[in-house]
């Protein structure tokens, strides 16, 4: 602990070293989608969601998709799953989605964000994220992925893009 009471933390990447990895990664993303009309970005709740934006942001700038922001809702912290919940309605049967969130460590969070896809008819589910630590725990691999940490299990990764002057990539 600093002075502060915070944890110390390291910065892995930078506030441009992430814009590129998002950019990178809506470049994949189109490149995997181009025959596509539209495609759904779907992040989850908190920095996901942030990534979502940014990401959704990319894709309207270098491709013509349509591409169209939703946030998914729900506690990640308890363990009998709550319902997620859309931020608003949008039909996402028969269509392209991509769950997006900051960080895949476990796949605990991705799964559950995956759950409401798999009632319906879908096209494609993909997911991407800025940083995957492979602590794989659950069968949920991200299909882009801006960069990959090896860690130890007792360290944090913090992805920051919600408050500009400390947007990055950290270790804790």
């Amino acid at each position: 602990m600093t002075e502060n009471n915070t944890v110390s933390r390291r910065q892995i990447l930078s506030a441009h070293q992430t814009s590129q990895k998002i950019r990178r990664i809506a470049f994949e993303i189109y490149e995997q989608n181009f025959e596509e009309k539209g495609i759904i970005i779907a992040g989850i709740a908190g920095e996901g969601f942030a990534f979502a934006k940014r990401l959704t942001a990319e894709l309207t700038e270098i491709s013509p998709l349509d591409a169209q922001l939703i946030e998914l809702r729900f506690d990640k912290n308890i363990h009998q799953q709550s319902p997620i919940l859309f931020d608003r309605d949008l039909n996402v049967e028969n269509q392209v989605v991509i769950v997006a969130d900051d960080v895949l460590n476990t796949g605990r969070t991705l799964a559950f964000a995956l759950e409401p896809f798999l009632k319906v008819p879908m096209k494609k589910v993909q997911v991407a994220v800025i940083v995957d630590r492979s602590h794989h725990k659950f069968p949920v691999h991200a299909d882009y992925v801006g960069y990959s940490l090896s860690t130890t299990l007792t360290e944090h990764v913090e992805v920051v893009l919600s408050r500009e002057t400390e947007e990055g990539v950290y270790l804790k």
